[in-house]
């Protein structure tokens, strides 16, 4: 069973996007994929068109088995979702024992999937300390500009700092760059930059695409949407590559950019 943790700091380069239509692709594939929002948003449910009464929140601060809290969405796709009590869960968290853990005691139920994908919020909280601590692999997409590069090097750090402090073994092993535009001189050097620095982990771009922002407003994936579009092109293209890519690749901070250590919050 392969735990992914899809993440990222900094909002807005398509986590949610990315993690919807991977599932859906690797469902298709005939992988047995359960997804995990761990963002008090919700927006898995609205682009998956699911709703559930109970939800991460009463696996994390409650007593529920998580196959209580699973809908099937279909064959080969579940869901455990969230909702906006899911901010109350970090306050709640941080006066546990081994709190940075809570959600891999809680998951540890979990069997029957070929795949486990988490989505997070953009943040570096106790909820995605969480999430990191109980994946193997961590997926982080990336949007093609300046902004993006500065945010996925302090993401690896955050990731290297965690693994150290908690002796965990989770390993980048896809940055997905997103928001690319081909008529776009920055994105075009910002793609460059990470083929530069990230050979061997990066995949091919996702391209802007109208088609992928107006799916969820239908609660579709784009495989259902726009199956001959471009966005179900590139995301099926990630689906390949995620079912032939081995988690042993390893993954170096890229030097040319540089920013401040971060400090993980005491535990």
């Amino acid at each position: 069973m392969r735990k992914i943790c899809i993440i990222n700091q900094k909002g807005g380069v398509g986590k949610t996007t990315t993690v919807v239509n991977l599932a859906h692709g690797l469902a298709t594939a005939g992988k047995k994929v359960l997804v995990i929002d761990l963002d008090p948003q919700g927006n898995v449910s609205t682009c998956l068109n699911t709703r559930s009464e109970r939800d991460i929140y009463d696996i994390l601060v409650g007593s529920d088995n998580a196959s209580l809290c699973t809908k099937q969405v279909n064959d080969n796709l579940d869901v455990i979702s969230s909702k906006e009590t899911l901010t109350k869960a970090e306050v709640l968290l941080a006066g546990e024992q081994s709190r940075e853990t809570v959600l891999k005691r809680k998951l540890s139920t979990i069997t029957g999937y070929d795949f486990v994908l988490l989505d997070c919020a953009p943040s570096l909280g106790l909820l995605n300390q969480n999430a990191m601590l109980y994946a193997d692999e961590i997926f982080i997409p990336t949007s093609t500009d300046a902004l993006g590069v500065v945010g996925l090097t302090t993401m690896i750090k955050a990731i290297d700092k965690l693994n150290e402090v908690f002796n965990h073994q989770a390993k980048i092993t896809q940055v997905i760059p997103t928001l690319y535009d081909t008529r776009s001189k920055l994105c075009k050097n910002t793609l460059q930059e990470l083929k530069n620095n990230f050979d061997g982990v990066l995949a091919d771009p996702i391209h802007t695409s109208s088609k992928l922002k107006e799916a969820p407003k239908f609660g579709k994936s784009i495989f259902e949407y726009d199956k001959k579009g471009r966005g179900a092109k590139d995301y099926h293209a990630l689906v390949d590559r995620v079912l032939g890519v081995q988690a042993n690749a390893p993954l170096q901070t890229p030097a040319p950019v540089q920013t401040a250590p971060l400090e993980m919050p005491a535990g």
